[in-house]
């Protein structure tokens, strides 16, 4: 019963993924004339240039910039994260319980509610339009706070740190050299965790930005599909370039699969 439940729920996952890679190899025309599940001639190499070479290279500008907020991005969040966490786990200070209950409870307020807040302020600054815009609101994970306080709290023995501390290696040391080795899995799957949601997100970039030069690829094939009315030909760039765009998600979690595993059970540990 659960491996039949498991393979229908595989196939519900890959169906739409098997759906575009096929789709990439078809004419803009075969597209709305043929069974979407099956080839109809092999125009992928014809959709590839088409794709790469739209708008004198707009759309490969589109991939550099979701990469450089992805990657810029998810370090900076992986980093603050375990900062933050590492503290909430191993220090005691005055409000700490009440700190990590607020934290709890940003990991309930979606996204989108927070949009049009960060627009007013970064606005306000003179920020939006630009790639701060989407890089510092991308900087902060709740989640990512709360994974890494409760794999410190587990991971981290308190006399590896009190025999630091005797051996005269300060807070800051001990953190960067051997609490970060410590808290490795963890902070992987945080890394991963942060990079597709900063690859796959859309609003935040549709609020923040104007110009089509700063577009995160999910922004910038939106856009193309708006104008499929106008014209059709559109179409196969817009399914080529979502083929494309994916590739590096998968890469990245065939190549982190060995650690963000480890670092997920993490987060079933009670503390």
């Amino acid at each position: 019963m659960v491996t039949t439940a498991m393979f229908v729920a595989a196939v519900y996952f890959l169906l739409p993924v098997a759906w575009l890679a096929i789709s990439a190899t078809k004419s803009a025309s075969d597209l709305s004339t043929t069974f979407g599940l099956w080839f109809s001639g092999n125009h992928l190499g014809t959709n590839l240039h088409d794709t790469v070479t739209f708008g004198d290279g707009l759309y490969l500008r589109w991939l550099a910039n979701s990469a450089l907020y992805s990657v810029v991005g998810a370090a900076a969040a992986t980093l603050l994260s375990a900062m933050a966490g590492y503290a909430l786990a191993k220090y005691t200070f005055r409000g700490r319980s009440v700190t990590f209950s607020a934290i709890l409870a940003g990991v309930l307020v979606p996204p989108t509610a927070l949009a049009v807040p960060l627009f007013l302020m970064l606005a306000g600054v003179g920020m939006t339009n630009t790639v701060w815009s989407v890089l510092l609101p991308s900087t902060i994970s709740p989640f990512g706070v709360y994974l890494a306080r409760v794999y410190a709290a587990a991971s981290v023995p308190d006399e590896i740190l009190e025999a630091g501390r005797i051996d005269g290696a300060g807070d800051v040391r001990m953190f960067y050299t051997v609490s970060l080795r410590l808290m490795a899995p963890a902070l992987i799957t945080i890394f991963l965790f942060q990079f597709v949601a900063i690859w796959n997100n859309f609003l935040l970039p549709l609020v923040m930005l104007t110009s089509d030069r700063l577009y995160p690829v999910t922004l910038g094939l939106y856009t193309l599909n708006t104008q499929i009315t106008r014209d059709p030909d559109l179409k196969a760039i817009v399914v080529t370039g979502s083929l494309l765009s994916i590739i590096p998600l998968i890469l990245a979690f065939l190549a982190l699969q060995r650690f963000w595993r480890t670092g997920l059970a993490a987060g079933a540990v009670k503390d």
